[in-house]
C-alpha cells in the first residue's frame, strides 16, 4: 500500500514538467490526484493516467478555482492535498520590466497559489486535516535575480508561512518547496547557453542541474502523513547552490 493510498490531490500544473513527475508519483503511492492545467493538449494525456484526473484550470482566476474546488469535493467527497505547482519564469533584467510584465507574474505565481490555499483550505479544515505544498524558488532565498520573478516567489514564501498559522489549528499543514534550477522545458532554453549552463553546474556543489524527480519526491513527504508534524516548513532543493 502506498503512502497516499486513498487521499485525493490536486497539482496545478500537473501535465507537464514537475507537476506532471508528481502527479505520476502520487498516483503510483495510491493517491487519486487531479492534474489542473491550462494546457488542453496535455491534459489529454493525463487523462489517459490510471488514477488520474485531468481538469482545466487558469491558476489566476478566482472564479475558476472556487469552481475547481467545488466539483472535486462533490465528486470524491474530501480533498487531502493540494501542490500550487503551475507558474511561469522570465530571465528579464530589471530595465526591461514592465508593469504589465510585473503583474502577469504575480498574478500567476503569486495569486494562484493564494486563491488555491483561499478555496482548497477551508474544505481540508472541514475535514480537520489536509496537506499544501507551494513551490517556491531558491531565487526567495538569495540575492540572485532582481526582477519579478524572484519577487513573485518571495511572495509564495511569505504566504506560505502565514498560512501555515492561519490553518494550523484546522489540521491544515503548509510547507514550502524552494527548487534550483531543474531540467525542464521551463528551462530547456538554457541548453542554448552551453556556457553558462556548465557554469551553473560548476558553481552547484553536487555538480549537475535538479531533476523533476528530486521536487516530486520532497513534494510527496509534504503531502503524506510522514510529515504529519511539520508545518511552516522550507526545504531547499538546489543541490547546494544557496548554501554557500
Amino acid at each position: 500500500m502506498g503512502s497516499l493510498a486513498g487521499k485525493v490531490a490536486i497539482v496545478t500544473g500537473g501535465a507537464s514538467g514537475i507537476g506532471e513527475k508528481m502527479v505520476d508519483l502520487f498516483s503510483q503511492e495510491g493517491a487519486t490526484v487531479i492534474a489542473a492545467d491550462i494546457n488542453e493538449e496535455a491534459l489529454e494525456r493525463a487523462n489517459q493516467k490510471e488514477n488520474v484526473v485531468g481538469m482545466k484550470l487558469d491558476v489566476s482566476s478566482d472564479e475558476q478555482w472556487a469552481q475547481l474546488a467545488k466539483d472535486i469535493k462533490e465528486r470524491f467527497g474530501k480533498i487531502d492535498i493540494l501542490v500550487n505547482n503551475a507558474g511561469i519564469s522570465s530571465e528579464k533584467g530589471f530595465k526591461d520590466i514592465n508593469i504589465d510584465d510585473w503583474q502577469l507574474m504575480q498574478k500567476i505565481n503569486g495569486f494562484g497559489p493564494f486563491a488555491g490555499i483561499k478555496h482548497i483550505a477551508p474544505y481540508m479544515a472541514e475535514q480537520g486535516k489536509g496537506s499544501i505544498v507551494n513551490i517556491s524558488s531558491y531565487t526567495a532565498q538569495i540575492g540572485q535575480g532582481f526582477n519579478h520573478y524572484s519577487a513573485s516567489k518571495g511572495s509564495v514564501r511569505a504566504m506560505s508561512k502565514a498560512a501555515a498559522v492561519q490553518f494550523g489549528k484546522s489540521g491544515v499543514r503548509v510547507n514550502t518547496l524552494f527548487p534550483g534550477i531543474i531540467e525542464t522545458p521551463m528551462t530547456q532554453a538554457l541548453t542554448e547557453y552551453r556556457d553558462l549552463l556548465n557554469q551553473l553546474i560548476q558553481a552547484t556543489p553536487l555538480q549537475r542541474l535538479g531533476k523533476p524527480e528530486d521536487i516530486a519526491e520532497a513534494a510527496l513527504f509534504f503531502a503524506s502523513d510522514a510529515s504529519s508534524y511539520i508545518t511552516g516548513s522550507e526545504l531547499v532543493i538546489d543541490g547546494g547552490f544557496s548554501a554557500q
